[in-house]
């Protein structure tokens, strides 16, 4: 490497085509065609001791369209539970729209199967029940086809908790109390009183079933699938992944773990997600597909309960249903960490304390520098008012903070480059003796007082550090239908201008995220990308090497298609990096008295290059 710009543009490129290699040229497979009105499965059921979790039965047959319904009507959620099964299976996102526009319909979280909305296309509901081990028939405790009774008029608000009742006519009665607060979490509590003969053993049991995959590519940037937390251990499984489990006798295609100190399992989305906490530190924890009916699955089993006769009893599963907002996550979780400590936050013994629950949100490999790094920007945005700006100010402080590092990287480089005609006498005098050539080398950088890799080795540490920043920008929820500036009302979606149109000036649409000609539709931001990598490399001459300058030369074009179709957000990003990296290494260089001839390197790669002389013969 000649110097410091073309070793951080190669670490840049490490790291960009890391993320899109996998997203540009290898998509994954589309998700199969299911019809899962029809389609149903029932596992089998085992006898428990006990104090163990119990296997449950699969919800099986659909809620009829005539099912009563219970009104869901919360500052965050709106929707309704079907009284068959009491199921949670129509949920609607208040503050979240599909597109940008106010009057477009409301981000579906939860379907019914056999709606006949697009939404209910592919159900994905949540159903609670009990398992019959001793004293009673599958038939006599409540299931997916349980009609449950609710007061007239009944309507679930913050303000209203819901009371549902079904009697089995066999001397139990059960009860059903749900709670939900202003954000995303319902308290479902299950109440059972044995006025029977007998006394009974029954288990409690809560399932979230997702009828195929849902619509949207997914990248390996972000997980997308099966989460959850067993033991304090977090487990993610991708919906490819879910359909190669292994077949467990008695439950299909399954992984089965048993949890003794709490924990969490459900499905989700890059900004939605819904979870199963049960109140019960020791539980099993299913994540299942059943391949007849392209039905992926998690559940959670609570142990077994004895209920001798005029005796009764209650358990309790949490039922989270929303977006990933981090202040309503980390509220649930309710452990606050150093960072929260400094500002003073305290542990509120009247909130939910779900473990590790803010690690629902994927903060990939370097979560140590991810959760850091959104919390400062989630400040930056509540502060500065706009995430354009907020992801701006994050870029800068970041790049403040490593530019020690950028600094020693060059002033190497430069001892580098001053010592390169002795190199290159050293590597006359050796010819082909390469012993004597490593030798004199390191006699060299000895006596010069170079390190060789403290060039290289500051660059490769500020990989991880961009590579977090842009998994921040990704995740964060903050970005989704977020404004910048001017014609940037999304920046969790493409520029929306286009150089075919002349950016707005000819009136006629131009093709859309999705279509093969997207890419060609370039908006300000990624030609504003290309540029500021193209100035970027101005700072110093191209190389030598033929092949190496045709690489370079091409490299900012190259990447400002490949990167065009990104959230506009990630394309701000990399614009703010490439022009304060600009900045920092012009200064570095300046101060050290190697001021760089930008307008001559500009010049210079549009001046023809000489042909190749022909040898004479």
């Amino acid at each position: 490497m000649d110097n410091q710009n073309r070793n951080l543009i190669l670490a840049t490129v490490l790291s960009a085509l890391v993320i899109v290699v996998w997203t540009v040229f290898f998509p994954p497979p589309k998700p199969k065609a299911t019809d899962p009105v029809t389609q149903s499965q029932t596992a089998s059921e085992s006898t428990p001791t006990a104090a163990a979790p119990v296997a449950t039965a699969v919800p099986a047959v659909d809620p009829a369209p005539e099912a009563p319904r219970v009104a869901i009507d919360t500052p965050a959620l709106t929707g309704s539970i079907s009284l068959l099964g009491a199921r949670f299976d129509d949920l609607s996102l208040k503050r979240y729209h599909e597109k940008l526009d106010e009057n477009s319909p409301l981000v579906r979280l939860l379907a019914p199967v056999g709606g006949s909305d697009l939404a209910a296309a592919k159900p994905y509901y949540v159903v609670q029940g009990w398992s019959a081990l001793a004293g009673v028939t599958a038939a006599q405790v409540p299931g997916p086809k349980t009609l449950w009774t609710a007061q007239p008029g009944a309507k679930l608000t913050p303000e209203t908790p819901l009371t549902l009742t079904w009697d089995n006519g066999a001397g139990l009665l059960f009860t059903r109390t749900i709670a939900v607060d202003p954000q995303y979490l319902f308290t479902v509590t299950d109440a059972v009183k044995n006025t029977g003969a007998a006394p009974v053993s029954i288990a409690p049991w809560g399932i979230i079933a997702r009828h195929g995959i849902p619509s949207g590519n997914r990248v390996y940037v972000l997980h997308e699938g099966a989460v959850r937390m067993t033991n304090g251990e977090l487990q993610e499984i991708k919906y490819k992944k879910i359909t190669d489990l292994d077949t467990v006798e008695g439950e299909g295609q399954a992984d089965v773990l048993t949890a003794d100190s709490g924990g969490w399992a459900g499905f989700t989305d890059k900004y939605w997600m819904t979870t199963l906490i049960p109140e019960t530190a020791r539980f099993t924890s299913v994540v299942k597909y059943v391949p007849s009916a392209d039905l992926y699955q998690t559940e959670t089993r609570q142990p077994a309960v004895e209920i001798a006769v005029g005796a009764s009893t209650s358990v309790t599963m949490r039922l989270f249903a929303g977006a990933k907002e981090w202040e309503a996550i980390a509220e649930y979780q309710n452990a606050p960490g150093w960072f929260d400590s400094l500002l003073g936050d305290r542990v509120d013994p009247n909130r939910p304390q779900i473990t590790r629950f803010v690690d629902s949100i994927d903060w990939g490999w370097y979560y140590f520098l991810t959760k850091p790094m959104f919390r400062l920007l989630h400040w930056l945005h509540a502060v500065l008012g706009n995430m354009g700006f907020a992801i701006i100010a994050l870029t800068v402080i970041i790049k403040l903070i490593v530019f020690p590092l950028a600094r020693t990287s060059y002033i190497s480089m430069a001892k580098m480059k001053e010592i390169q005609p002795m190199m290159e006498a050293l590597k006359e005098r050796t010819k082909d003796d390469k012993q004597a050539m490593q030798k004199g080398m390191m006699e060299l950088y000895k006596r010069e007082k170079i390190n060789p890799a403290a060039g290289c080795l500051p660059v490769l540490l500020q990989i991880p550090i961009f590579f977090s920043l842009y998994k921040v920008i990704y995740v964060t929820i903050e970005l989704y239908h977020a404004p910048f500036i001017g014609w940037i009302h999304d920046l969790s979606a493409p520029d929306p201008s286009s150089i075919l149109n002349l950016f707005g000036l000819l009136d006629f649409a131009t093709p859309q995220p999705g279509s093969m000609l997207f890419m060609f539709s370039l908006g300000v931001l990624p030609i504003l990308l290309g540029i500021s990598m193209w100035f970027q490399q101005k700072l110093n001459p191209a190389p030598s090497d033929p092949s190496q300058a045709a690489v370079f030369a091409w490299m900012p074009w190259i990447f400002m298609f490949m990167l065009g179709s990104f959230a506009s957000g990630l394309v701000l990003y990399w614009i703010a990096n490439n022009t304060i990296t600009f900045i920092q290494q012009y200064s570095i260089m300046t101060l050290h008295g190697k001021r760089p001839d930008l307008f001559g390197n500009i010049a210079s790669s549009f001046r023809k290059k000489p042909a190749p002389e022909t040898p004479k013969k």
